[in-house]
């Protein structure tokens, strides 16, 4: 079975990760306290920016398109409203995946709980934002 998904759904859910990253990251919110934990210097970023905005797309399509798929298939599973399936399935789906993953990569690394604690709260927000995008948004015929 193929889950139906809404690509205009996961391409505002694509897009949606960027402006939640975008205020997440933004100076006057957690951008400097990422930066000082992270030790990254705001000022001269190391790498190339234009790279890492292309792959934040590609990597949030995929997550957005995978989160659509779940969704479609929890809803089938279990009925009730698109929308809190999607959630439900986005903070499944982030808590066994992403968080646990950052968790155990984090403390192998040594990097800081509140590192850590703000990298997954993160990952939380731009998945919930995805879910109600593409719950309130369901695939035709769902």
């Amino acid at each position: 079975m193929v889950p139906e998904i809404n690509y205009w759904a996961v391409l505002l859910a694509t897009a949606s990760s960027m402006l939640v990253g975008s205020v997440w990251y933004a100076r006057g919110v957690f951008g400097k306290r990422w930066a000082r934990l992270a030790d990254v210097d705001l000022d001269n970023p190391s790498g190339n920016p234009a790279m890492a905005i292309i792959t934040t797309i590609l990597v949030s399509f995929v997550t957005a398109w995978v989160l659509a798929g779940a969704s479609a298939i929890a809803w089938h599973f279990y009925g009730g409203s698109f929308l809190w399936g999607a959630i439900v399935t986005a903070v499944t789906l982030w808590a066994g995946f992403t968080a646990a993953r950052f968790i155990t990569h984090d403390a192998f690394e040594g990097r800081s709980t509140k590192l850590t604690t703000l990298n997954i709260a993160h990952e939380l927000v731009t998945v919930l934002v995805m879910a109600v995008l593409i719950g309130v948004w369901p695939p035709v015929g769902i």
